[in-house]
């Protein structure tokens, strides 16, 4: 059986969404962040980093979102959520996971938690709007690669196009959501769609509207 430790609206709905596309059995474990649960000595012990998700796959236990992601894919092909191995479309697969993870996900740090980067409370402000102008062009760029494409590899759905519609999700507090901008807004309605993020959202409580 596999187990899941997650967050409403976390970093942990993107492997969720996976495991109701893939169909698989698996247990939802809620880490209650309004008892700061992540940092307790229990969960320590899964992630000594005290974040969110962790996938327990038998004696595996893994972290880092994007980790999950491409363990998910590679355990269960026949759900087609990344292409084959080998492929020029793996690769581009990767390309985006890296990127996703590395560049919106990692800056929305600094938007949601500016505090955790100044030593002078005064410049979390500054941090903040930094981080906002940074991920809008982060976004520009994305749509612009995404063009007319009716998922980010192109005619193919994969783990990369539920990857983007969460971090679209988290920028619906910034003073111009990933919503906004035309091509986004096209994919994450293509993605909210789909009956197995509907089950996810649904499972974890997030009404409308989602992003």
């Amino acid at each position: 059986m596999l187990a899941l430790y997650y967050y409403p609206g976390n970093a942990s709905l993107l492997p969720h969404m996976m495991l109701r596309e893939i169909g698989a059995e698996f247990e939802l474990r809620l880490v209650d962040r309004g008892q700061n649960f992540q940092k307790s000595a229990e969960y320590l012990r899964l992630n000594p980093n005290g974040r969110i998700p962790v996938l327990v796959d038998g004696d595996l236990v893994l972290f880092e979102t994007a980790a999950v992601a491409l363990h998910l894919a590679d355990k269960f092909p026949q759900a087609g959520l990344a292409p084959a191995v080998g492929t020029a479309e793996r690769a581009e697969f990767y390309k985006w996971m890296i990127h996703l993870t590395n560049t919106p996900q990692a800056e929305y740090r600094a938007w949601f938690y500016p505090n955790e980067h100044v030593s002078d409370e005064a410049a979390a402000p500054a941090v903040k709007q930094a981080a906002n102008e940074r991920l809008t062009r982060m976004f520009d760029v994305i749509s612009e690669q995404l063009g007319d494409r009716t998922w980010v590899l192109g005619d193919r759905f994969s783990a990369a196009d539920l990857f983007l519609f969460m971090l679209i999700r988290w920028g619906r507090g910034m003073p111009r959501p990933p919503r906004n901008v035309p091509n986004l807004n096209a994919l994450a309605e293509r993605v909210l769609a789909r009956p197995a993020v509907q089950q996810a959202l649904e499972a974890e409580g997030i009404k409308a509207p989602v992003f």
